[in-house]
């Protein structure tokens, strides 16, 4: 119920009584467009009228009386009554904006991703890249061998160019260190194999004794570890040549009274590439399942040679 009113605080009702509708129609936002027109009608009270000649107040005629319409126009707002009606189309182009800013958000989220993407694949290949210049650089393995497998056949380094090899240089008298040294090798070609997403390795065993490792003997050594070992020899030239390629040092050692000695020599297993550059080594203190996982790793970040 509107109170009485001076002809003062008349523009202050009339912003009181706005806002109350504005509230009223806001608390409605969800509802039909026929329910806010039912709610307009009912917000509406009854009016009074202020005497100006004797100063007392009494009810005002009906709604529908000349000083309704013209001289205190406080039905609800033009502007109100539009937002009202149209609230049904506002509420979908809200949620067209909303899909559309969605869409906006996704497709520049989609392009930094991309661009952050590229840049780390691009750095990745520019390290690997100076990697290959770095291994270019140590000069382990550059050169060229030729050597005679366990069958008697003349192998050279080209041979086994596009194959992944394990190689390592031992003797076939070593009492402990060598066997083990292959059998670790002979387990992480084992490990490797049965992933068939990555290629096969091929296991090099090359000989420091060529005094006593001839053909034969190595046929005979190689047959205890991996299947697909291939035992080298030859000349004692030829076995120094390749072991100064990747800086093997080997000694033999004095002899004693049956003839036997024991030959000091560099105890690593090297990697390989295909493209028949040295890229990691290995030492007694990395076991078969680091080794195998090094390996993969080198294969996943591998980047072939330009010919």
């Amino acid at each position: 119920m509107l109170g009485l009113v001076g002809g003062s605080d008349f523009n202050i009702v009339l912003g009181r009584l706005q806002r109350y509708v504005l509230k009223s129609s806001a608390t409605r936002l969800t509802n039909s467009t026929h329910n806010f027109q039912r709610a307009q009608l009912s917000s509406q009270t009854t009016l009074y009228r202020h005497n100006t000649s004797t100063h007392k107040t009494g009810p005002l005629t009906h709604p529908q009386q000349t000083f309704w319409r013209s001289s205190c126009p406080l039905s609800l707002p033009l502007i109100t009554q539009r937002a009202l009606l149209s609230h049904g189309s506002n509420t979908s182009t809200a949620k067209i904006k909303l899909r559309t800013r969605l869409a906006v958000t996704l497709l520049f989220g989609g392009s930094i991703l991309s661009a952050w993407w590229y840049m780390h694949n691009e750095k990745e290949q520019e390290h690997r890249r100076q990697r290959i210049e770095q291994l270019k650089q140590v000069a382990v393995g550059q050169g060229d061998f030729s050597l005679l497998d366990h069958r008697g056949h003349r192998r050279t380094k080209k041979d086994f160019l596009g194959s992944w090899v394990l190689l390592y240089f031992g003797f076939t008298h070593c009492p402990d260190i060598c066997p083990d040294e292959l059998d670790k090798l002979s387990a992480v070609v084992a490990t490797l194999d049965k992933d068939p997403s990555l290629p096969a390795v091929q296991p090099l065993f090359v000989t420091v004794d060529p005094e006593r490792d001839d053909v034969a003997s190595l046929e005979k050594y190689v047959k205890d570890f991996h299947p697909r070992l291939i035992g080298l020899t030859g000349t004692p030239e030829e076995v120094k040549m390749a072991g100064k390629d990747f800086r093997v040092y080997a000694s033999p050692g004095p002899k004693d009274d049956d003839g036997d000695y024991i030959v000091d020599h560099t105890i690593l297993i090297y990697l390989v590439s295909p493209d028949g550059l040295f890229l990691d080594y290995y030492n007694r203190m990395k076991n078969d399942v680091q080794i195998a996982e090094s390996i993969r790793n080198h294969m996943k970040n591998y980047v072939k040679l330009p010919n």
